[in-house]
């Protein structure tokens, strides 16, 4: 179940008895919380009603004590546990997740990771109340899930900007969130996001950045991939060697898949590789470019920096060195 329409049952006043929110992305485990804690209960109402326990200090006994609490001058109560990938009586609380108060809101919020689906208290729960398991979006999604989110706030984002946030700001939605609600405070609403609103605001350059040296190996430009590179030697934050690699062998990969997919259009390889189609236009180029042997070299030679990057046999090259060797292996 997507957490927007949990989120739309909650804002219509229609309450689970449990969630059971757990999962590795913790930005949708804390939206569908605080719609939660915002709808649940009216201001008047919380000092009496609502609960916060952690994972690490809170007790099965003290949590079923609170869940099955009255209410006071309220219709409900709200117990959340929040850390609860730090609790160490989940398996406890199974006789209350079968038998669950009526008149309590319990929320537990296991991020970071996943809870085992065949344990007792996950199937109780999930008969009883509502189980969301919350997945990372995946690298190749996260340009349309920002372009998603910043549309539903009434913006909209240029293809180039909302890859340079993934690209700059990895696959973090919570991180991503924060700076684009910081970049809407000064931006006026109805604006279309670009890459200048990105640099002036968040800080990442619209020109020296990974996708644009991404961008230089895959057309050849080794001129402006240096320059790139120069920049991040002279500025370490901008981003670092792993990064790098990472963004590359992303790169070289899919390059190898275009080369042994029949359909060469831009459909097709956009949805064989799992890029947007603007991008998939731009691997077929570069694939023209790089022949399987090369890109088999190529990635040979990002394995062997990723191990150099790590101190093997690497005792006195600092990461710019390493990725200056590294650009000029790959487009020699």
């Amino acid at each position: 179940m997507d957490h927007k329409l949990i989120i739309k049952d909650i804002e219509a006043g229609k309450f689970e008895k449990i969630y059971f929110l757990h999962g590795e992305e913790a930005y949708f485990i804390d939206s569908i919380s605080d719609a939660i804690i915002k709808y649940a209960l009216q201001d008047h109402e919380r000092d009496f009603n609502q609960t916060v326990l952690y994972g690490k200090d809170a007790d099965a006994l003290s949590l079923i004590s609170e869940a099955k609490g009255y209410p006071m001058m309220a219709e409900r109560r709200l117990v959340v546990l929040k850390e609860a990938q730090d609790f160490k009586g989940m398996e406890d609380l199974i006789g209350y997740f079968e038998a669950p108060s009526n008149q309590t809101i319990l929320v537990i919020n296991h991020k970071y990771k996943t809870y085992d689906s065949r344990k007792k208290s996950m199937k109780a729960c999930a008969k009883n109340g509502l189980v969301f398991k919350s997945d990372k979006v995946p690298e190749y999604k996260l340009s349309d899930w920002i372009n998603g989110y910043v549309q539903q706030t009434g913006y909209s984002i240029t293809p180039k900007a909302s890859m340079l946030l993934s690209e700059f700001l990895g696959n973090d939605l919570s991180r991503i969130v924060n700076e684009l609600e910081k970049l809407q405070i000064l931006v006026e609403k109805g604006t279309t996001i670009n890459e200048i609103h990105i640099e002036e605001n968040i800080g990442i350059s619209k020109d020296y950045n990974v996708f644009e040296l991404v961008n230089a190996v895959s057309i050849g430009d080794l001129t402006k991939a240096n320059k790139i590179v120069d920049y991040f030697d002279h500025n370490p934050k901008a981003t670092s060697i792993i990064v790098v690699i990472s963004s590359l062998f992303g790169h070289f990969s899919r390059l190898m898949k275009i080369h042994f997919i029949q359909n060469k259009s831009r459909e097709a390889i956009a949805a064989a590789v799992g890029v947007p189609p603007f991008v998939a236009g731009q691997l077929l180029g570069s694939a023209k470019l790089y022949s399987p042997k090369k890109i088999a070299a190529n990635i040979a030679v990002l394995h062997e920096y990723d191990l150099k990057s790590k101190g093997v046999d690497n005792s006195s090259f600092s990461e710019g060195q390493l990725m200056k060797e590294l650009i000029y292996r790959l487009m020699h």
